[in-house]
């Protein structure tokens, strides 16, 4: 889970407080020392996590929560108020060129941080979004770093250009810009050289570029995972180059998350994006408030909303509906929803954005009785099976189950248990469709997924 360390800290001290109805100021002393423990286990600089306590305790000891029906409720409210605050406030939006020209994103970082991996990934969400992005490759320096880009501007279906190992950063830079026009791209993004640590050299060839290219936008790609070294290396770079924003990678691995709650207090740079996987969709534009919610396990339904709305066809949505309601819901509608359904993410980010599963300890108890392999193994069994049996399930004999089994790596138990839970969705929803229009009275059987 997303910060899952922290997350757990903060919500047990807070349930803590909700069980002891009035709290005094002893009790309130006690939930911060806990909450200062779990910032600085989260690698969360001690400068900070001092006045971030500071500021809670003026706001906790005073008549809004010690005067309150609901004490622990107002300290919870103060707690997300302070860590949105923290981590920025308001949402930093990527800036565009107003003046007609493609606007430039320069992306800095050291080696391994995911830089041109990122490149990619915001090209991706770019051109999700409208835009034509144009990918340059001007790192000279890492072996097949050129050839990388390349490959990845073919998964995203965008425009590439470099002009390769043997010719300067800042010529193909230089050259980028009139090749961006020749192609109608409205968006240029830079993958830059990193080090393996800051240097000189490296310094002056990022000062250089961005004197040629005048980038609207100058992102720090940084791993999270790298805690508080993360912070000083956005603080170095932000002194050297003058940074507009940080884009925090490998988020979704780190259970700590310093670094998603020092870089905007330290460098006054705000989080932009955050990488959330390996797969070329999993980036998101950084909410301060959304992060706070779900490290505080209240959800995040926007960002589900979100998700939801560009993975599923608003279509395809009414078709089912209608099909649900009419109790023809076949297994290749099944089979299709579950393929949406992962699209949005893993188990762990979308049940985390749910208010009320936010909870670190339910999710847990949620994985515990759930393999995501278990989506795999049921994909499995569908696609074993013939178009005529995903339509009616009622000719699977024993001898076609032993075949689906067979067909799928599965067992006949398996088969039997997909099929049951199939027939009992069926029957739900028919229920359900009768109760909408006034046709029964009778109550649905609560479902549950076949895993």
């Amino acid at each position: 889970m997303l910060l899952e360390g922290l997350a757990e800290r903060l919500q047990n001290t807070f349930k803590k407080l909700r069980g002891k109805g009035k709290l005094t100021e002893t009790d309130i002393n006690e939930a911060m020392r806990e909450v200062r423990l779990a910032l600085l286990e989260a690698d969360v600089s001690l400068p900070i996590v001092k006045s971030f306590i500071q500021r809670i305790k003026e706001r906790s000891l005073g008549a809004e929560v010690l005067e309150s029906l609901t004490p622990a409720q107002q300290i919870i409210k103060i707690v997300d108020q302070e860590l949105t605050q923290l981590m920025g406030a308001e949402q930093g939006k990527a800036q565009f060129s107003t003046t007609g020209d493609a606007t430039v994103f320069m992306l800095a970082g050291l080696q391994g941080s995911g830089k041109t991996t990122t490149a990619g990934k915001l090209a991706l969400y770019y051109r999700k979004q409208g835009h034509q992005p144009l990918l340059v490759g001007v790192d000279v320096y890492r072996p097949a770093a050129i050839k990388q880009l390349e490959v990845l501007a073919k998964q995203v279906n965008v425009p590439f250009f470099s002009l390769g190992e043997q010719v300067s950063p800042l010529k193909t830079a230089r050259a980028s810009l009139e090749q961006a026009k020749a192609q109608g791209c409205d968006l240029i993004i830079i993958d830059t050289a990193g080090r393996l640590q800051i240097d000189t050299v490296l310094m002056e060839e990022l000062a250089q570029l961005k004197g040629i290219l005048s980038p609207q936008e100058t992102f720090l790609v940084v791993d999270s995972m790298a805690g508080q070294d993360a912070v000083n290396v956005a603080r170095s770079f932000n002194e050297d180059l003058g940074l507009t924003g940080v884009i925090l990678t490998k988020l979704d691995s780190d259970t700590r998350g310093g670094a998603a709650l020092s870089v905007k207090a330290v460098t006054g740079c705000p989080i932009k994006f955050i990488g959330m996987g390996e797969k070329l969709d999993a980036l998101e534009p950084f909410y301060p408030d959304r992060m706070a919610a779900r490290i505080l396990g209240m959800g995040d339904m926007l960002s589900l909303i979100e998700k939801a709305q560009a993975s599923f066809d608003q279509q395809k949505a009414q078709e089912l509906e209608r099909k649900l309601r009419k109790a023809e819901f076949t297994l290749d509608d099944f089979l299709e929803q579950i393929g949406q359904v992962r699209s949005m993410g893993s188990l762990d980010q979308v049940l985390g954005m749910i208010p009320g599963l936010g909870n670190v300890k339910q999710l847990r108890q949620i994985k515990e009785g759930f393999d995501e392999k278990d989506f795999g193994r049921i994909e499995a069994i569908i696609r074993s099976m013939t178009p005529g049996e995903r339509r009616d399930t009622g000719i699977i004999t024993g001898s076609r189950r032993r075949r689906i089994a067979l067909g799928s790596g599965t067992t006949v138990q398996d088969v039997n248990r997909l099929l049951k839970q199939y027939d009992q969705t069926k029957k739900m929803f028919k229920q359900f469709g009768e109760n909408i229009s006034g046709k029964a009275g009778r109550k649905a059987k609560p479902f549950k997924l076949p895993f």
